[in-house]
């Protein structure tokens, strides 16, 4: 297979066609050579490159010794690779010797044509002549011319292009001098400016520093200030937080001494309250008991004592005149009468005999019937 700068040929066998090539060319791709019955060689399509050094006459008649370089390369198109082939296949090395030879012919024909003056001016059109001139020759033999660049021009000492030059150079001396004058001026201008500014900057800077230096103090005194303000509000702050703490201790402490001292107490008096109530209830309990056992007694010794003391009353009516009207109703009243006599005496000796305060006794006796 051949590389993508290379064209393949193949010979040995015949080809067909009264324009048969007598070989195949084939490029870009592989192909199989069967061996013995066909040869294959391959056929540089890389630029190259060929050297010309001409001693060349100009219209003037001056004689000017000219070099050039040209890059060229064999065709893509297949007419070019077989005609660079046909020449070219035996000795591939002969193609810069070949396109020198073919460059020099027209290197000297189209100077010969053309002023000193002209040539050094158009050095390109003078490139691009030589080109145009050697293309016909350059297809017939396969080969593309792709630059030609003329490298250097002499005239071999003579001094004629110096001279060409010398006003040119004189001139371009002249206002160099006068562009390094003005560079001179303007750099001293420069300069000048440059100090004024580095001045400008310097007073700048120092009142920049006197401004900085007088925040600096400021902010100093400030600090110097500051910093016993700030320890006295710490220790106000300590203060405060210690009022706190004392605040909080006083009152936990108020709090273990209620839970500790004044609740146990509280409880202890109040369970002495309720024993103390509980002992008078039970005291009074006891003596009201003790009294109602006396007036019971009482009760029951007067019970006992009522009988006689109903007789005893009784008694004091047999003598008397007694006049008992409406029959058995009237006799049940006077019964009844007896009756509500003994209960108001038994209530009597009751109260005298348990009196309430500022209460006056009344002494029980006999009553006469009326």
């Amino acid at each position: 297979m051949p590389a993508p700068n290379e064209a393949l040929l193949i010979s040995g066998r015949k080809q067909r066609g009264a324009d048969a090539l007598p070989f195949k060319i084939v490029t870009g791709h592989g192909v199989f050579v069967a061996p013995i019955i066909s040869k294959a060689t391959r056929l540089t399509l890389a630029m190259q490159e060929a050297e010309v050094a001409e001693d060349c006459y100009t219209q003037q008649g001056l004689t000017l010794s000219v070099e050039a370089i040209i890059a060229f390369k064999v065709g893509d198109d297949h007419e070019s690779i077989a005609a660079a082939a046909r020449r070219f296949q035996g000795d591939q090395g002969q193609m810069p010797t070949l396109v020198g030879r073919i460059f020099s012919g027209h290197l000297r024909s189209i100077i010969g044509s053309m002023t000193v003056e002209s040539i050094i001016r158009e050095q390109q059109t003078l490139a691009d002549a030589i080109v145009d001139a050697s293309k016909p020759e350059m297809a017939r033999i396969g080969l593309a011319v792709d630059s030609l660049q003329i490298s250097s021009i002499d005239d071999k000492g003579v001094g004629y292009i110096k001279a060409l030059a010398a006003p040119h150079q004189a001139r371009v001396n002249q206002e160099a001098k006068v562009a390094q004058a003005a560079a001179d001026r303007q750099s001293a201008m420069a300069q000048q400016e440059s100090i004024r500014h580095q001045a400008e900057y310097a007073r700048q800077t120092a009142i920049a520093k006197a401004e900085y230096q007088a925040e600096i103090d400021q902010a100093q005194q400030t600090a110097a200030q500051s910093g016993p303000l700030a320890a006295a509000r710490a220790a106000q702050d300590v203060i405060k937080e210690r009022a706190l703490v004392a605040q909080k201790n006083a009152e936990l402490r108020e709090a273990e001494l209620i839970a500790e001292v004044i609740r146990p107490a509280e409880a202890e008096a109040e369970r002495i309250r309720a024993l103390a109530r509980a002992e008078a209830d039970a005291t009074k309990m006891s003596a009201e008991a003790a009294a109602a056992q006396g007036r019971i007694a009482l009760d029951q010794a007067i019970i006992d004592k009522l009988p006689d003391m109903l007789r005893a009353a009784a008694e004091g009516l047999q003598g008397a005149n007694v006049t008992v009207l409406d029959g058995a109703e009237g006799l049940n009243s006077v019964v009844a009468s007896l009756a509500a006599q003994g209960m108001t005496m038994l209530e009597t000796l009751r109260k005298g005999l348990h009196p309430e305060p500022g209460t006056a006794i009344t002494p029980i006796g006999p009553k006469s019937a009326a």
